[in-house]
């Protein structure tokens, strides 16, 4: 091997400036980097009443420690919401709205699958809408609490049993319906008819794209994750075991509702000023006729660990011949316009001093010619591909565990083979099932020392607000790749989506 050479793992801030390896150490033993702007959890709920109650039972059980005896080391006790994070959450929410189980079945069992989610998340949204025009309290987020049966029903190929499907009235052909982009219908009913099928058929995507223009922060959570031992099988046993996760399942709800109240659980230690990084994000957009139609977002994370979206035009950008995306040099330029003009509104009118572009695939000379174009004169630009290399393997001869997290095969000036997952001392094993698949990563445009590129990646797998864990298998630049471009897609075009990555989680 060339040269084989070990990334320290990175390590995270938190109050008081002070640095730990594991977010869930780092928020119990000093708390979070960057307190909330609030005194308190301020938020509504939606649910059955039985769902309701759920979440309440879940909320006090969450303002006590948690741990699985025997695991502690592997996924570290969960020590209460207030002692780790430093606020209160209240068992009782600002705002309560109920709704009665059949009414929601009356949607969610629809024979059509477009008009079935699309009318199931016409049933919150409506409920959200109407309270926030006529209730005086307004929560910062929602936590819907969804049936067991939503999550059954509404993902896209799911099927709805015959003795309990509601024929939907006003179907249409995919292709009709979605003609009347073009062409609308003669008859407004027709019309109205066509518009489930200009979203896609999966709720959750749907909820949040159709939520975006209003600027509404949602949780979703399952009844059968926060109570699951009330869901059994006819032996009696929980449908779903959750015994040995209930610690990991408060840190990620925890987390990810404390950075949707605008606090920052954690900062990455030594991330260099003036440096970001854009995550290029593509999905294809199968709603038009062209194949080629994809949407193109960038998510861009900054030295002080906030994470943007911003959305780019909806264009030929899929090129069937190689299965890659590429932007035409316009939309690139005015993808990274956007994304200086975000740096500069954070930092004072400063421009950034480095800018990483994360993409799987090499950037074109036209697309790379665009962002050239708008970078700010001093501030260096780098094209960084990463991919996992599903075709290569590290063993430890002998061994029972994987080879260590961080561990790099570096090739040459610009390419390395990357372990982002692996071994972990910290935790003392390796928190997968198969061999570990490490990620390709090479500078194709620009120029940068490997081994910092290296130790930005390996930096960029722990800053995952929405799960609150060790690190992931690979960067959040790409992490939330097809998430972030599936709410994009999942309706028509937003032209004034918010930019804040929470909106999207």
């Amino acid at each position: 091997m060339k040269n084989l050479i070990h990334i320290p793992e990175p390590k995270l801030l938190f109050a008081h400036g002070q640095a730990m390896e594991d977010p869930r150490d780092g928020l119990s033993l000093l708390g979070p980097y960057d307190p909330a702007q609030n005194y308190g959890v301020k938020y509504g709920v939606i649910g059955t009443k039985e769902g309701i109650r759920r979440l309440k039972d879940w909320v006090t059980k969450i303002q006590r420690p948690i741990s699985e005896p025997g695991f502690e080391q592997r996924r570290p006790p969960y020590p209460g919401f207030e002692a780790a994070f430093g606020i209160p959450w209240d068992v009782t929410p600002s705002l309560e709205l109920s709704f009665r189980t059949e009414d929601l079945e009356q949607t969610v069992h629809l024979s059509d699958r477009h008009k079935r989610n699309y009318e199931t998340v016409n049933f919150f949204t409506s409920l959200i809408f109407e309270a926030l025009r006529t209730e005086d309290v307004k929560p910062e987020v929602w936590i819907i609490v969804l049936p067991n049966f939503v999550k059954q029903y509404c993902r896209p190929q799911s099927v709805v049993a015959k003795n309990i499907r509601v024929v939907a009235e006003g179907t249409l052909s995919l292709k009709d319906a979605r003609s009347v982009a073009d062409q609308p219908f003669l008859f407004d009913q027709l019309n109205q008819d066509a518009a489930a099928y200009q979203y896609e058929p999966d709720f959750r995507n749907q909820l949040k794209g159709r939520l975006l223009a209003a600027g509404v922060l949602t949780q979703i959570v399952q009844e059968g994750t926060i109570a699951h031992q009330e869901f059994l099988k006819p032996n009696g046993k929980p449908t779903h075991n959750l015994d040995n996760l209930q610690s990991q399942i408060a840190w990620n709800l925890s987390s990810a509702m404390y950075y949707k109240l605008g606090g920052r659980p954690w900062k990455l230690e030594g991330v260099r000023e003036g440096v970001c990084y854009l995550g290029m994000v593509f999905k294809q957009d199968m709603k038009h006729a062209n194949p080629e139609t994809a949407c193109c977002a960038a998510q861009m994370f900054l030295d002080s660990g906030d994470g943007v979206v911003f959305k780019g035009n909806v264009g030929p950008w899929y090129v069937p011949k190689n299965g890659e995306f590429h932007l035409s040099g316009a939309a690139a330029r005015d993808i990274l316009d956007q994304a200086v003009a975000a740096y500069r509104s954070k930092h004072d009118g400063k421009n950034p001093k480095e800018i990483f572009i994360h993409g799987r695939v090499k950037f074109s000379d036209e697309e790379w010619s665009g962002f050239y174009e708008a970078a700010p004169s001093g501030t260096s630009l780098v094209g960084i591909r990463i991919y996992e290399a599903k075709k290569f393997r590290l063993y430890r001869i002998g061994a029972k565990m994987p080879v260590l997290r961080g561990l790099a095969w570096v090739q040459g000036d610009r390419s390395a083979i990357l372990m982002t997952r692996g071994f972990i001392p910290r935790l003392a094993t390796y928190p997968g099932m198969e061999v570990p698949l490490p990620l390709e990563v090479e500078i194709c445009r620009g120029e940068a020392d490997i081994e910092q590129v290296l130790r930005d990646v390996l930096g960029l797998t722990k800053l995952n607000y929405n799960s609150c864990r060790h690190s992931d298998g690979q960067p959040v630049t790409l992490k939330f790749a097809d998430a972030v471009g599936e709410v994009l897609i999942s309706g028509p075009s937003t032209s004034n989506a918010p930019l804040a990555f929470k909106h999207y989680i």
